[in-house]
């Protein structure tokens, strides 16, 4: 399972590497990206900047004070030891590619890798999720009879909503093989 600052390392280092960015406009991008259910704090942010200025992935620039500001405002930027650790992340192929907390931070970046670590993580994702919907699957066949109306809807829900992932990884796969040139995550990521 990959570390929370090991996610959110590779979450920044995606962001800065499209362009300088100061710590609000980082965690305001970073939240976007997580999503409604893992808000990242600056308690969590700042100690995981602080970790990549001491490893040289990112550098400080201070931007002077201005009319509205009265002090100057750090504005952080990729390195280039940086940019070769966002490369090398996102070109790793494994099981922490396609585990929930990591998935959805690469996705974002997929514009940035190559078309066959792409597969290779779609590909390891549908699996993960068809090996759950199997185990669901099997233990809502068995626990039907024994759980009231709601956890039965409940479990209904999470069948579908992984049936329905799985669905859609493999259209991203189905397009992937068929496209050349660019994929549909790269037109996304430019909205």
């Amino acid at each position: 399972m990959a570390r929370r600052g090991d996610t959110i390392e590779l979450a920044v280092l995606g962001l800065l590497h499209e362009g300088p960015m100061h710590g609000y406009e980082l965690r305001k991008r970073l939240n976007l990206m997580l999503g409604w259910g893992r808000l990242l704090s600056y308690g969590s942010l700042y100690p995981a900047l602080k970790k990549m200025l001491r490893g040289n992935l990112i550098s400080e620039v201070a931007v002077p004070v201005t009319a509205t500001s009265r002090r100057p405002r750090i504005t952080y930027q990729v390195t280039e030891r940086g940019t070769t650790e966002f490369h090398r992340l996102m070109s790793e192929v494994g099981p922490t590619a396609w585990e929930d907390d990591n998935f959805d931070i690469r996705f974002r970046f997929f514009s940035s890798t190559d078309m066959e670590i792409r597969l290779r993580v779609l590909e390891g994702r549908r699996s993960r999720l068809q090996e759950r919907l199997d185990r669901v699957q099997r233990e809502l066949s068995m626990t039907q009879k024994e759980v009231d109306r709601y956890a039965t809807e409940l479990q209904r829900h999470g069948v579908e909503s992984v049936e329905r992932e799985v669905r859609w990884l493999s259209d991203l796969i189905n397009a992937e093989r068929g496209v050349v040139g660019p994929t549909p995550a790269a037109a996304t990521d430019n909205d």
